[in-house]
């Protein structure tokens, strides 16, 4: 049996209504902050397509006012499940923007988990969103998305993190850390975001690095999401050589 759910999230962000519609509603924009690679066609009635992890889903343009309202929603499953998006911009005085976003729809049996993840989930792409329009405006970036399923519990998972960032555990918002990657050279950031247990971002002049636990109830995995602004290598060079970061990461 289905539960119906809504998550609701306000953020202020410091750019122009026009620069949040460009992030949110175009498919560069969403690659340059949110999960996975996206395809928008711009319209209503159009289609979106969000691939993650090799799996494509779609949904329908039900809103699309630019620089106003973007809304879609996907099909209905057999079980009754649907998900529907929809994002309310409002601009401020001095150039920033208020971004409202309402998740809603039906999950099924797993609803629970499913809902904690969504709104620990959102906390992360929308400060990401924040420190993509603050640090890299008029940007885009090249997503990298890998992940290592039965990592292990929290405690074995940030404490590996946190020495291969070259810092000691637990780590703060503000900390410096040196990211090593197989084939690349050494990159310096500082640590942006921090969520105990549930997930750790790092930011360079290059990137937004983002390390995410997905907890005991989805199997303990161990996901990147990275936003690499600077030019680099063919994409699948580039998440090859963080799987393989991934994979040799010492989890004891």
């Amino acid at each position: 049996m289905g539960h119906e759910f809504e998550v609701r999230k306000e953020i202020e962000l410091p750019a122009t209504p026009e620069q949040v519609w460009d992030a949110i509603a175009t498919g560069p924009g969403l690659d340059s902050w949110f999960m996975g690679r996206s395809e928008i066609e711009p319209r209503e009635g159009g289609t979106t397509r969000l691939t993650l992890a090799g799996h494509t889903d779609e949904a329908t343009i039900v809103g699309w006012e630019p620089g106003k309202r973007f809304a879609d929603r996907t099909p209905t499953a057999d079980d009754g499940s649907f998900m529907a998006t929809e994002y309310l911009i409002e601009g401020r005085d001095h150039g920033s923007t208020v971004l409202r976003m309402v998740q809603s729809g039906v999950l099924g049996d797993n609803w629970e988990t499913e809902y904690e993840a969504m709104k620990v989930g959102w906390d992360l792409y929308l400060r990401t969103l924040a420190a993509y329009l603050r640090h890299f405006p008029g940007r885009t970036a090249t997503p990298v998305t890998v992940v290592r399923p039965g990592a292990g519990d929290p405690e074995q998972i940030w404490p590996a993190v946190a020495a291969a960032l070259g810092v000691t555990h637990p780590i703060a918002e503000g900390t410096p850390v040196r990211l090593t990657v197989p084939g690349t050279a050494p990159i310096d950031g500082v640590v942006d975001l921090s969520t105990p247990s549930a997930f750790l971002g790092v930011r360079t002049a290059g990137g937004l690095y983002r390390f995410i636990h997905s907890g005991p109830e989805q199997g303990n995995a161990l996901f990147l999401s990275h936003h690499v602004f600077d030019s680099v290598a063919e994409p699948v060079d580039t998440e090859q050589s963080w799987q393989q970061w991934l994979d040799q990461l010492p989890i004891s």
